[in-house]
């Protein structure tokens, strides 16, 4: 959806050029007719999940899942002159899942980084990683913004709770029902140095399926 508002807005720019490319303009309203059909099947998907229907659970590499989250949302972080730096363990972190579902968590968090930097001078950087902790795969999302007052930290997932002027509060919420509908765990902290980091703890995958 935040794709779809920056490519329009491109889109805008161009025509406003004395000679707009066509072909760049084709490419985009390529790239809005698709994350558009994403977008409806983002809002399907979590309609049945907060209607508790049950979803199949697939085979996944957590990997797989991240890197095609950062490739997405690659437009919209240089619009808004953030970095993204994706830190993924080499080897495959196996994990039964939703891939819609998860990577819709990791643009909620990844979001909420960048709308908590705008004030953020320099160094605007915002890290994923992903690692393999004993039985559990474990995916992080930190940013270098003011970071989240102690007394909020858990408050912060609940509904209707937000920092943002015209923010719903949705979004953390949402993503908590969705890691939880998988089996895990997600949670919030600040960081030593600055800024606050968002973690989620999966289930590591043992039936040796490869990912779908």
């Amino acid at each position: 959806m935040w794709s779809i508002l920056t490519n329009a807005e491109t889109a805008q720019a161009i025509l406003k050029s004395p000679s707009p490319d066509i072909l760049e303009l084709n490419e985009i309203v390529v790239d809005i007719l698709r994350d558009d059909r994403r977008a409806s099947e983002v809002i399907r998907r979590l309609r049945s999940l907060l209607t508790k229907a049950p979803f199949e659970l697939k085979s996944l590499d957590l990997n797989d899942v991240a890197q095609e989250t950062v490739e997405f949302l690659s437009p919209l972080a240089v619009a808004r002159k953030v970095e993204l730096v994706s830190v993924v363990k080499r080897d495959t972190v196996p994990i039964l899942g939703d891939r819609i579902q998860l990577q819709q968590v990791i643009l909620n968090l990844v979001v909420n980084g960048i709308d908590a930097m705008k004030d953020t001078p320099e160094n605007r950087i915002i890290s994923i990683r992903t690692s393999r902790v004993e039985k559990f795969a474990e995916l992080s999302v930190s940013d270098r913004g003011p970071g989240i007052p102690d007394d909020k930290l858990k408050e912060v997932f609940e509904p209707f709770y937000t920092s943002k002027s015209g923010g719903m509060g949705m979004g953390l919420s949402i993503a908590r029902t969705i890691v939880e509908a998988h089996h895990g765990l997600i949670w919030a902290k600040n960081r030593n140095h600055g800024g606050a980091s968002f973690r989620i703890r999966l289930p590591i995958s043992n039936d040796g399926a490869g990912p779908k």
